[in-house]
């Protein structure tokens, strides 16, 4: 059996898992308040997508990791432990990213004024699976 490919798919598939996830949690949120809103649509369904983006960092990395495998400067078994907890890393980011918006949708709906705090907040959230994806294309 040949497990050259393993690497790419996991971290494709946590990357990608983490982001439906995070975007479901915080897109529940979102039509929840646009119920109660008549404005600021936009800005709520853009919170809610900001989990989107770590399913790029596993697409990047395994394009990544896909090619240093093919090239023979990472083993398929290396490619597997740094897909595993660099995937696992965006996708509890992306989780919790989603989940964070949740709220920063619901309490810019009951003060608009903090929505630019909020959306700090999941910038920094957002920066961990960044940390991840460097240091990730740093070991391929």
């Amino acid at each position: 059996m040949d497990f050259n490919m393993f690497g790419p798919g996991i971290v494709l598939g946590l990357g990608c898992l983490g982001s439906s996830i995070g975007c479901g949690i915080a897109g529940m949120a979102s039509h929840g308040v646009m119920t109660h809103t008549d404005e600021g649509h936009g800005k709520f369904i853009g919170l809610s997508a900001m989990p989107a983006s770590q399913s790029i960092y596993g697409f990047v990395l395994m394009i990544l990791m896909k090619n240093s495998i093919l090239a023979g400067t990472v083993s398929a078994m290396s490619a597997i432990g740094i897909a595993l907890f660099a995937g696992l890393a965006i996708m509890i980011s992306s989780i919790y990213q989603g989940k964070a918006a949740a709220t920063a949708i619901q309490a810019s709906a009951k003060q608009p004024a903090i929505f630019g705090k909020c959306a700090a907040a999941l910038g920094i959230i957002e920066s961990f699976a960044l940390f991840a994806f460097v240091f990730a294309i740093l070991l391929l």
